[in-house]
Protein backbone atom coordinates (compact mmCIF):
# COMPACT_ATOMS: atom_id res chain seq x y z
CA UNK A 1 0.00 0.00 0.00
CA UNK A 2 0.88 3.63 -0.68
CA UNK A 3 0.09 6.65 0.67
CA UNK A 4 1.46 10.45 0.47
CA UNK A 5 0.76 11.31 4.08
CA UNK A 6 4.07 10.96 5.89
CA UNK A 7 2.24 10.23 9.31
CA UNK A 8 0.56 7.03 7.53
CA UNK A 9 1.42 4.23 9.64
CA UNK A 10 0.83 0.71 8.14
CA UNK A 11 -1.73 -2.03 10.00
CA UNK A 12 -1.63 -5.32 9.46
CA UNK A 13 -4.93 -6.65 10.44
CA UNK A 14 -4.05 -9.94 9.45
CA UNK A 15 -5.03 -12.86 12.53
CA UNK A 16 -1.73 -15.28 14.10
CA UNK A 17 -2.60 -18.63 12.98
CA UNK A 18 -2.10 -19.46 16.11
CA UNK A 19 -5.06 -17.33 17.60
CA UNK A 20 -7.38 -18.51 15.08
CA UNK A 21 -9.55 -21.92 15.64
CA UNK A 22 -11.02 -23.72 12.26
CA UNK A 23 -13.99 -25.97 13.27
CA UNK A 24 -13.36 -28.73 10.39
CA UNK A 25 -16.78 -30.84 9.59
CA UNK A 26 -18.76 -32.92 7.05
CA UNK A 27 -21.68 -31.60 5.30
CA UNK A 28 -23.97 -32.94 2.44
CA UNK A 29 -26.73 -30.10 2.36
CA UNK A 30 -27.48 -28.44 -0.89
CA UNK A 31 -24.92 -30.91 -2.69
CA UNK A 32 -26.95 -33.88 -4.11
CA UNK A 33 -26.21 -35.91 -1.50
CA UNK A 34 -22.36 -35.88 -1.92
CA UNK A 35 -20.52 -34.94 0.95
CA UNK A 36 -18.15 -32.39 1.23
CA UNK A 37 -15.77 -31.37 4.02
CA UNK A 38 -16.04 -27.68 5.27
CA UNK A 39 -13.68 -25.63 6.62
CA UNK A 40 -15.18 -22.64 9.12
CA UNK A 41 -13.91 -20.00 11.43
CA UNK A 42 -10.61 -18.42 9.05
CA UNK A 43 -10.19 -14.79 9.88
CA UNK A 44 -7.62 -13.28 7.87
CA UNK A 45 -7.30 -12.16 3.84
CA UNK A 46 -9.26 -13.22 1.17
CA UNK A 47 -6.17 -14.16 -0.50
CA UNK A 48 -4.63 -15.83 2.48
CA UNK A 49 -7.94 -18.01 1.95
CA UNK A 50 -7.66 -18.76 -1.33
CA UNK A 51 -3.97 -19.86 -0.83
CA UNK A 52 -4.93 -22.47 1.91
CA UNK A 53 -7.79 -23.77 0.23
CA UNK A 54 -5.54 -24.53 -2.89
CA UNK A 55 -3.12 -25.94 -0.39
CA UNK A 56 -5.41 -28.23 1.30
CA UNK A 57 -7.12 -29.19 -2.29
CA UNK A 58 -3.69 -30.18 -3.38
CA UNK A 59 -2.88 -32.15 -0.81
CA UNK A 60 -6.34 -34.20 -0.69
CA UNK A 61 -6.08 -34.21 -4.45
CA UNK A 62 -9.37 -33.14 -4.87
CA UNK A 63 -11.64 -29.87 -5.87
CA UNK A 64 -13.19 -27.37 -3.84
CA UNK A 65 -13.37 -23.89 -3.46
CA UNK A 66 -12.25 -21.31 -1.18
CA UNK A 67 -15.03 -17.73 -0.13
CA UNK A 68 -16.82 -15.93 2.41
CA UNK A 69 -14.56 -17.40 5.06
CA UNK A 70 -15.11 -21.04 4.45
CA UNK A 71 -13.09 -23.63 2.69
CA UNK A 72 -15.13 -26.71 1.13
CA UNK A 73 -12.87 -30.21 -0.06
CA UNK A 74 -14.99 -32.24 -1.77
CA UNK A 75 -15.22 -35.48 -0.68
CA UNK A 76 -14.98 -36.86 3.15
CA UNK A 77 -11.46 -35.67 3.93
CA UNK A 78 -12.28 -34.20 7.63
CA UNK A 79 -9.13 -36.01 9.50
CA UNK A 80 -6.86 -35.58 6.68
CA UNK A 81 -7.64 -31.86 6.83
CA UNK A 82 -7.43 -31.43 10.20
CA UNK A 83 -4.53 -33.17 10.33
CA UNK A 84 -3.26 -30.75 7.40
CA UNK A 85 -4.71 -27.48 9.42
CA UNK A 86 -2.60 -29.04 12.80
CA UNK A 87 0.51 -29.43 10.76
CA UNK A 88 0.58 -25.45 9.86
CA UNK A 89 -0.36 -24.47 13.36
CA UNK A 90 -3.86 -23.78 13.33
CA UNK A 91 -6.04 -24.73 16.42
CA UNK A 92 -8.54 -27.31 14.90
CA UNK A 93 -11.58 -28.55 16.23
CA UNK A 94 -14.08 -31.10 15.08
CA UNK A 95 -18.07 -30.54 13.98
CA UNK A 96 -20.42 -33.29 14.30
CA UNK A 97 -20.05 -37.28 13.99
Amino acid sequence: MYSTNPDYEFEDNSVDIKDMTLYVSRDKKGRGGKVATLVEGFEGKEEDLVDLGKFLKQRCGVGGSAKDGEIIVQGDKRDKVADLLRDKGYKVKLKGG
